[in-house]
C-alpha cells in the first residue's frame, strides 16, 4: 500500500477511535468521518477496511497538517452536540501523540465553547498555535 494511502488510513482510524471514545459511534460521526474520507479520496472498501484491520496511525510530518488532523477531530467531537470526559482525555492524548502544544490544545478546548456549533474558525485555530509555536 502506498505511503499516503496508509497515512490517510492511520488519519481515519484516529477519527474512529475517537468517535469510540465513549464506547459507540453514532451515525453522524460516522457520516461525519466517511465524508472526510471521501474528501480524501478513500474509497468506501478502503474506509471501512479500518474497522477490520488494524491502520497504524503516524502523525502528519507538517505541523499544519497535524493542526488540521486536531481540527478534525475537534470538529468530530463536537458533530453529536455531546461532549463526555471520555471524548476530553482522548482528544487532549491524541493532540499531544501529534506533537502539538499542550497549551495550545487546551486553549482550543477552552474557546470551542465561544462559536457556533462549538467550530472554533480555522484563521483562530491557526492564531492559538502560532501563539504558543516552539
Amino acid at each position: 500500500m502506498e505511503e499516503k494511502k496508509k497515512e490517510q488510513l492511520g488519519l481515519l482510524a484516529q477519527l474512529v477511535k475517537l468517535a469510540n471514545a465513549d464506547h459507540e459511534i453514532k451515525e453522524i460521526e460516522f457520516q461525519f468521518i466517511m465524508s472526510i474520507a471521501a474528501q480524501m479520496g478513500v474509497t468506501p472498501e478502503e474506509f471501512r477496511s479500518i474497522f477490520d484491520t488494524y491502520a497504524e496511525h503516524t502523525p502528519p510530518k507538517l505541523e499544519g497538517d497535524r493542526i488540521v488532523q486536531f481540527h478534525r477531530l475537534v470538529l468530530l467531537m463536537n458533530v453529536d452536540a455531546e461532549i463526555t470526559q471520555e471524548e476530553l482525555t482522548k482528544i487532549r492524548k491524541m493532540g499531544m501523540m501529534m506533537g502539538l502544544n499542550a497549551q495550545a490544545i487546551e486553549t482550543v478546548l477552552n474557546e470551542m465553547h465561544q462559536y457556533p456549533n462549538k467550530v472554533v474558525p480555522p484563521d483562530r485555530l491557526i492564531e492559538i498555535f502560532s501563539l504558543y509555536h516552539n
